[in-house]
This record gives C-alpha cells, sequence and structure tokens, in this order.
C-alpha cells in the first residue's frame, strides 16, 4: 500500500506527490477542456485529448501511439482500456458516496486498485486528492500512467457532473 497526494497548482495544473518527492504533473490546456499534457518525472511525457465529435472518448498517447483510452458510460463509470506493452488491460473509475465523497479504481474482476479522497480549495477554487493505493497496484508497470489518467478522470467526473 502507497500514500500519494494530487495538489493544485491553480485550476490547470496538478502536481503528483509521493512521500514529498514529485511522480508527474497534469496540465490542462484551458478551462472547459480536456486535452491535457502528462509529465512524469522520467522523462516520459503523455497527450491527453479527447476524439469524436462530441469528445466523450479521451485518449492517452505517447509520441501519436495510443496507450489508454477511456469514456463515461450510461450508469456514470468510467471505462478505461489500455495497450501498454502491447497488452490490454480494463479497469473502471467510478464515483462513490455522496457525504463521504471517493473514486476507486478497480481492475475488471473489480478489485479496488486505488482510492482517491477529494477535498476541495477553495483559495484554488479546485480539488486536492488523498490516494491510497493497493499492494497490487504497486507491482503494476504501469502505475504512474494510472495514477496520472485516474487524476484526469476525478476532474473529468467532476467537470461533466456540474460540480466544479
Amino acid at each position: 500500500m502507497a500514500e500519494y497526494q494530487a495538489k493544485p497548482n491553480n485550476s490547470l495544473n496538478f502536481d503528483l506527490i509521493k512521500a514529498e518527492k514529485l511522480i508527474g504533473k497534469l496540465s490542462y490546456k484551458s478551462w472547459f477542456k480536456f486535452d491535457a499534457l502528462i509529465e512524469l518525472t522520467n522523462n516520459i511525457n503523455y497527450q491527453v485529448e479527447p476524439k469524436g465529435f462530441w469528445g466523450t472518448t479521451i485518449e492517452l498517447k505517447e509520441r501519436g501511439q495510443v496507450l489508454l483510452k477511456f469514456e463515461m458510460n450510461w450508469n456514470g463509470k468510467i471505462v478505461i482500456q489500455t495497450f501498454h506493452h502491447h497488452v490490454e488491460k480494463g479497469y473502471v473509475f467510478k464515483h462513490k458516496g455522496f457525504f463521504k465523497e471517493s473514486y476507486t479504481l478497480a481492475d475488471k474482476e473489480g478489485i479496488e486498485l486505488l482510492i482517491m479522497k477529494p477535498s476541495v480549495k477553495w483559495n484554488k477554487m479546485s480539488y486536492e486528492h488523498q490516494i491510497t493505493t493497493s499492494d497490487d497496484f504497486e507491482l503494476l508497470s504501469d502505475k504512474e500512467m494510472l495514477l496520472m489518467i485516474s487524476l484526469h478522470c476525478a476532474n473529468y467526473y467532476v467537470s461533466m457532473m456540474g460540480s466544479y
């Protein structure tokens, strides 16, 4: 199990931190758009771009290659498909609770891999997230990519539900 924090610098930029060490940054191009840049500290950069006429499918790319895509389904869950290292995996990101709000990322068997607990930062008009991961999650080779896209999914969910 590991603990991470996603902290906003402003409403467009977030830092992912573990034990006071920067893991990566999520930067949006502008408000109300889902285009973003993910920069990991190991010099890997990903572009996040909406696809389709309505932009309801979001793709994560590295140098033009799609490594991950997600979309919100009819029941409010975000279905994620990864294609990292030419291996396809499926995940579900969903919102839980109302007063004790959280988000979870689970694998296709329904095993929770991470829990995100948001807290509103009124001075930055944004959310900070406390993220707790499972031991199984920590063994994943693409865990940093999944952490960053989970942060994007939480922001996407808030935006789609009109809570911002």
